[in-house]
């Protein structure tokens, strides 16, 4: 007979705030991945760690929203090097399909340069890049900044600073190419 732990309790919430902010932390991961397998990944740790933590299901779209970004931001930063492996991969792949229709090379562009907005954010201070994440998910002032423990008069410096941060490394990328 096995003896269950504190540990090893599962919230009685747990399934209701499941199903009620799933979609939402996928898509806020979306909008830092863009891979769905990667996005389900990040919701999965940030129910986990819901799972395992003493916030009030009353805030819990607020609380999961926030660690949507944060672990999305983190999964950018620790893939660079995944990034570059794969990079590498679909150049040689290339080399060996060397006729590409131009529906398939749209494609390629696109894709390449959803990366460079990934790995350009990814180098954003944390704060900022959150900020950014944050109220282009929809979160107004006032919810970016209670989620990030700011000032709501911050809160659009600190996205607008982004976006300028975002636009000099996207520069700095694409002068490097």
């Amino acid at each position: 007979m096995a003896v269950s732990t504190a540990r090893d309790a599962v919230r009685d919430d747990l399934g209701e705030v499941f199903r009620r902010d799933y979609r939402r932390v996928v898509a806020v991961a979306g909008r830092v991945l863009g891979s769905r397998d990667e996005c389900e990944d990040v919701a999965q740790e940030v129910f986990l760690a819901f799972g395992r933590s003493a916030v009030p299901a009353d805030e819990a779209s607020g609380w999961l929203t926030v660690a949507a970004v944060h672990t999305a931001l983190n999964h950018i930063r620790s893939g660079r090097r995944r990034a570059s492996r794969e990079e590498s991969a679909a150049v040689s792949d290339a080399a060996v399909r060397p006729t590409i229709s131009p529906d398939v090379a749209d494609v390629v562009v696109t894709a390449e340069e959803r990366s460079r907005v990934r790995a350009a954010l990814g180098a954003l201070p944390h704060k900022q890049a959150a900020a950014l994440v944050l109220r282009h998910s929809g979160l107004s002032y006032a919810e970016v900044a209670t989620a990030l423990s700011m000032s709501p008069g911050s809160v659009g410096t600190t996205v607008r600073r982004a976006e300028s941060a975002l636009r000099k490394e996207l520069t700095r990328h694409a002068s490097s190419d």
